[in-house]
């Protein structure tokens, strides 16, 4: 209170001599509350001068800049196209304004760990390869198991229908009866053709459909040649086989040779079946001996997965088949489920004619989705194949729902398929937790947004004591899905952008310079959102406090915040809360 003394003797000296005056006073009092005014303005600022560490908040209304142009996006590369001064100012614009629709599909890759921020652009170039032969390794896997899937549900079908033979044959003398009610099931051929589809599904899925024959046929030999350009194997083999020629010469003559060899060795189409189920199984056990990309909690890129450790490699999953099965059933009830918000932000996307779009769907095995309009059938059979991959890519996490909600924005910036993978990889590298079955995770970060509303209004931190709401349950949502239904599309972006900076500028070591941390304007963190979850609690403060008696409210309330939200005011209290209590929080 020391400016505050200071003041008020300045006034008493100047109210000192005016006081015998002729109608001092008058003057004295005005001069009094002049002075008054003028030092509790003085107060205020030095007050939050003092609360916020001195830091400026770069999302402030008056100092916030515009979003990072095309231009200024070139600007930032040197001529081996690394980012000059190790990505700091890339991340220093993002953090401040954001980034411009036209150049997010090239930002996020930098943004999310795909690249890193010191890679020159033919390193760039190699990892790119590198993604898309890994890509391409997990579909195939993913088609493997959908045929181990289809044989067994093929032989379990084949069985009950047996079953139902012999019970009618038994009863009317032994004729022949057609199991009444049996489903045909799909042979193995027109499984693997609906999985990988054809070239009208989209910029990514045509290729994996030209290079499919490429994947099985030379699979071995790729990974027994490491040292091969995989990019330059691929285009060799794309151009001597076609779709057509995969579906119906392939297919065809393998299925009829087995039924040839099964018939002159003796054996049943049952006992091929079951070789059939075995070989496939058999395959699947080599895959997860060899080359397919894991999730790895100590690594980031498919650069350096490949030099990781067997000690650092996460330790094989426990998951089954069946567990692939459920993930896949679920995937497709929520990709037709999944909302067409992105159409105004990518139109391009949206025009599509209903019989490519069906084709689309057909080539993932989608359901029920004969009443949604093209585009949206389209975005269902782009969401399946990734989120498919990704549950082989980290089966610890495989698929749960909500999952589709933080990959949706994503497919609506990255038009292609494996940029747009890899880019979610990175991403669930900080959201994985958010689905793990234990939800510890997801403890963890309610728990943190308690402790930041505790520290920051004990008052209102009091009251949901009250209502048995200190667990912060009605912000769940939130939390899971990253704010993704409580913000219009581009203000999801928008702040997903901030917080993967955040993440970005911790990731290379940026926020442990005293030097990174002045010029970025704040201190990263790597739970921004969760600061941000806060704040949108706080500035509802007074209406939970005067208004809400239960929790049921309060979660309604959370529900009802969609659209109304100002981002920019929403990251600026964020802002206060870091500079004032990160250091007693994390």
């Amino acid at each position: 209170m020391w400016a505050w003394g200071l003041v008020e003797r300045a006034a008493a000296g100047l109210l000192g001599p005016l006081g015998g005056a002729h109608g001092g006073g008058r003057w004295n009092t005005a001069v009094a509350v002049g002075v008054t005014a003028a030092a509790g303005l003085v107060l205020v600022v030095i007050v939050v001068s003092s609360r916020r560490g001195g830091l400026k908040s770069p999302w402030w209304r008056r100092r916030r800049k515009a979003a990072l142009k095309p231009h200024e996006w070139v600007s930032l590369f040197t001529p081996e196209g690394k980012l000059k001064d190790g990505g700091v100012k890339l991340l220093k614009k993002v953090r401040s304004g954001g980034i411009e629709p036209s150049i997010r599909a090239q930002v996020w890759p930098f943004l999310l760990g795909v690249y890193s921020l010191g890679s020159s652009e033919s390193e760039r170039d190699a990892v790119k390869a590198q993604n898309r032969k890994g890509y391409l390794l997990l579909r195939n896997h993913c088609l493997r198991k959908s045929v181990y899937i289809n044989e067994e549900n093929k032989q379990s079908n084949e069985a009950a229908g047996a079953k139902h033979v012999e019970c009618v044959s038994s009863e009317k003398g032994g004729d022949t009866v057609n199991p009444a009610g049996s489903e045909e099931v799909p042979d193995k051929s027109s499984v693997e053709e609906h999985l990988v589809g054809d070239d009208t599904v989209g910029p990514v899925v045509s290729e994996e459909v030209a290079e499919k024959s490429f994947v099985e046929d030379h699979l071995v030999s790729e990974e027994e040649n490491p040292s091969a350009n995989p990019g330059e194997e691929v285009q060799d083999d794309t151009s001597k086989t076609s779709p057509e020629k995969l579906t119906d010469g392939n297919h065809s003559s393998s299925s009829s040779s087995s039924e040839e060899e099964s018939e002159s060795s003796g054996l049943t189409h049952v006992e091929t079946s079951h070789m059939v189920v075995a070989s496939v199984q058999q395959s699947l056990t080599e895959d997860e001996q060899e080359s397919i990309p894991r999730y790895s909690n100590t690594g980031g890129n498919m650069e350096n997965d490949s030099e990781l450790s067997k000690a650092a490699r996460p330790v094989k999953s426990v998951r089954t088949i069946e567990d692939f099965e459920t993930w896949q059933r679920i995937i497709r009830l929520d990709a037709v489920r999944a909302n067409d918000e992105w159409v105004s932000y990518s139109p391009s996307q949206a025009v599509v004619s209903r019989e490519k779009a069906i084709e689309s769907a057909k080539a993932v095995c989608l359901k029920d989705y004969e009443h949604l309009e093209p585009h949206r059938i389209r975005h269902a059979a782009r969401l399946v194949p990734i989120l498919e991959a990704y549950a082989i890519y980290d089966p610890e996490i495989g698929y749960c729902q909500g999952m589709s909600d933080l990959l949706a924005p994503l497919l609506a910036v990255l038009e292609d398929d494996i940029e747009a993978f890899w880019c979610f990889a990175g991403f669930m590298r900080k959201a994985r937790h958010n689905f793990r079955l234990d939800e510890v995770g997801i403890r963890r970060q309610l728990n943190m947004v308690a402790r930041i509303i505790k520290y920051k209004d004990f008052h209102l931190y009091r009251h949901l004591e009250m209502l048995q709401a200190e667990d912060c349950f009605f912000v769940y949502r939130m939390v899971v899905v990253m704010f993704r239904r409580e913000l219009t599309f581009e203000q999801t972006l928008c702040l997903w952008e901030v917080m993967w900076a955040d993440q970005a500028a911790n990731r290379a070591g940026i926020a442990k310079s005293s030097l990174g941390k002045l010029r970025l304007g704040a201190p990263p963190t790597d739970d921004l959102l969760l600061y941000a979850i806060a704040a949108s609690v706080l500035q509802k403060r007074k209406l939970i406090i005067e208004s809400y008696s239960s929790m049921d409210e309060i979660i309604r309330e959370c529900n009802s915040m969609a659209g109304q939200l100002d981002i920019w005011k929403l990251l600026d209290d964020a802002h206060d809360l870091v500079t004032t209590l990160h250091g007693r929080i994390e």
